[in-house]
């Protein structure tokens, strides 16, 4: 692998717009009272990316890690979940008779955001598409709740199955496409900043427009997962081929994610 010195830069800037998806439906969410879609989505999409999207890009082509990606943003990403996690869990930690994410929990999940982008390049980004997403976004967030109700199944459910996988999407060709053009880099940046993205800025501007909101404990378990996942990303990197995802892990992170499936799928 290449050692050489380079100046530090955001490695893929597919993050941020890989993430449009995911903050349009989770606003449309939370102001229209789909509050377990709004936390759902976000663990479940989080939960996509790493086990499925990492894993599938690494079986293709094994994913060589740049350092900056490995020492920077894969423990930011496990410390804003953290942080995420202590924030909404006010009955497990402060003795409040509930849990919700509220307006300064927001606040302090922007200001993170904020932290980040400071030590990156965000490039600027066409908005023409938006619209769309808006349109697309609200048609999904009503489907996904009437789907729900049909099929009497909860909303946390929907959040993090059907809509967490149509919100990653975007992270899964982004990330398919970097492995078969061998940019490996890319691949694992997009999702490493996608999952940043989702727990600071999209979980941060929902609680901004809809705050306060009540925080379904039962998805403690899933953010869980969010955090052995990441964590075992930043161990794959010292195992087998040094700072590289390989087939191998790939395929255990397939295995993870189906074994999570069953959960899902059994508890709810």
């Amino acid at each position: 692998m290449l050692q050489c010195v380079r100046p530090y830069h955001w490695p893929n800037r597919g993050g941020n717009g890989t993430s449009a998806p995911e903050l349009v439906v989770n606003i449309i969410s939370g102001t229209s009272d789909h509050v377990e879609v709004v936390f759902g989505n976000i663990i479940g999409s989080n939960i996509f990316n790493m086990f499925l999207i990492l894993g599938i890009a690494s079986v293709i082509y094994p994913l060589t890690v740049h350092k900056n990606t490995l020492w920077r943003e894969v423990p930011y990403a496990l410390f804003a979940t953290l942080v995420f996690f202590l924030l909404v869990n006010d009955a497990l930690f402060f003795g409040s008779e509930s849990s919700v994410m509220s307006w300064i929990d927001s606040i302090i999940l922007l200001v993170l955001f904020v932290g980040f982008l400071i030590q990156i390049f965000i490039g600027m980004k066409r908005t023409g598409g938006m619209i769309g997403l808006s349109v697309g976004g609200k048609f999904i967030v009503d489907n996904a709740a009437a789907l729900a109700h049909k099929f009497n199944v909860s909303e946390k459910l929907i959040g993090l199955t059907i809509l967490a996988a149509g919100t990653s999407l975007p992270e899964l060709a982004t990330s398919a496409v970097a492995a078969f053009q061998k940019k490996s880099d890319l691949a694992v940046g997009n999702i490493v900043g996608s999952n940043i993205f989702n727990i600071l800025l999209v979980l941060g501007m929902t609680g901004i427009a809809s705050s306060p909101l009540e925080y379904p404990v039962m998805l403690n378990t899933d953010l869980y997962v969010v955090m052995i996942e990441t964590f075992m990303l930043f161990l794959f990197m010292f195992t087998f081929g040094r700072y590289k995802l390989d087939r191998s892990e790939g395929a255990i992170y397939l295995l993870g994610f189906v074994a999570y499936g069953i959960f899902v799928f059994t508890r709810l």
